[in-house]
C-alpha cells in the first residue's frame, strides 16, 4: 500500500511543500507543529506553556486524523529555541502522554519558523 498524505482542518495547515503526516503502512510521520492556532494560522500568545499545549494539540488533531492519538507515539523530536523551556516541555507532556512515554529528543535552535518558541515532530505506531 502506498503512503497517503493525512490531513485536518483542526491542525493548522501546511505553510509550505510538506503534508501534516503521511501514513505508510501502520507508521505514521508526522512533520513538526509551532504553535500556531489552526483557525487563524497565526502564533498563540501568552506564556511559553501555552505554546507548548498548542503544539501538542495540534498533533494530538493530526494523530486523530490518521486514525490514532498521542498514546501511539513512539518518537517526538522537541526543537526550543530556549533550552532553559524543556522544564516546562516536561511539566505539558504529562498532561498528553503516560508511561511508557515516547523517546525523545531535545534541540536547541536558534530560530524556529514565523519565530516560533517550540515545534515538535513524532513518529505513531497505530
Amino acid at each position: 500500500m502506498p503512503p497517503t498524505a493525512v490531513t485536518t482542518p483542526d491542525a493548522p495547515g501546511a505553510i509550505g511543500t510538506y503534508s501534516q503526516a503521511i501514513k505508510a503502512g501502520n507508521t505514521v510521520y508526522l512533520s513538526g507543529q509551532i504553535p500556531l492556532d489552526p483557525k487563524t494560522m497565526e502564533i498563540v500568545t501568552g506564556e511559553v506553556e501555552v505554546h507548548v499545549r498548542r503544539v501538542f494539540d495540534n498533533l494530538r488533531a493530526v494523530a486523530q486524523a490518521a486514525g490514532g492519538d498521542l498514546s501511539n507515539a513512539v518518537k517526538l523530536n522537541v526543537y526550543l529555541t530556549d533550552l532553559g523551556n524543556f522544564q516546562t516541555v516536561n511539566k505539558v507532556m504529562a498532561d498528553y502522554f503516560t508511561q511508557p512515554y515516547p523517546a525523545r529528543a531535545a534541540i536547541g535552535v536558534s530560530a524556529l519558523p514565523r519565530g516560533a518558541v517550540v515545534e515538535v515532530d513524532a513518529v505513531l505506531v497505530l
